[in-house]
């Protein structure tokens, strides 16, 4: 349940930056608004597990750099992650649309930012503890 509620969060946190920075853009399947809104859905989850399985690789590899650079180049893995989401959206023909690598960063840190401030808005609503199990 708590995967799922981040890729909504991250959805929307998407959403939002296309609707704000120019150079970047949902290409959908369908012109209707619930197209768009799967096909936003289906950016975020790619995001979700590209995160979740190379961006985590990297993260263990290049802990050396996050240490030396104090965290700065987690910015440029990030914007890198968000363009491996761009590629996998041109080859399937619909997705997310970058116009750059350094739109790509400024949207990754925008993303970053806001799905960090959906979660904390809407902490209270869906919880944040776990009910313990003994």
């Amino acid at each position: 349940m708590r995967f799922l509620l981040r890729v909504v969060f991250t959805a929307i946190a998407i959403w939002l930056v296309t609707l704000v920075l120019p150079g970047v853009a949902i290409e959908s399947f369908g012109p209707e608004w619930w197209q768009v809104a799967l096909t936003t859905l289906g950016v975020a989850l790619v995001f979700a597990i590209v995160n979740a399985t190379i961006g985590n690789l990297i993260r263990i590899v290049a802990f050396p750099i996050y240490i030396l650079t104090i965290g700065i180049v987690a910015l440029f893995v990030n914007a890198f992650l968000l363009m491996i989401v761009h590629w996998i959206s041109d080859l399937v023909g619909y997705g997310l649309a970058l116009e750059s690598f350094w739109i790509g960063m400024l949207a990754a840190v925008c993303i970053a930012f806001l799905t960090w401030l959906i979660t904390i808005v809407t902490r209270p609503i869906f919880g944040r503890e776990r009910p313990r199990e003994r």
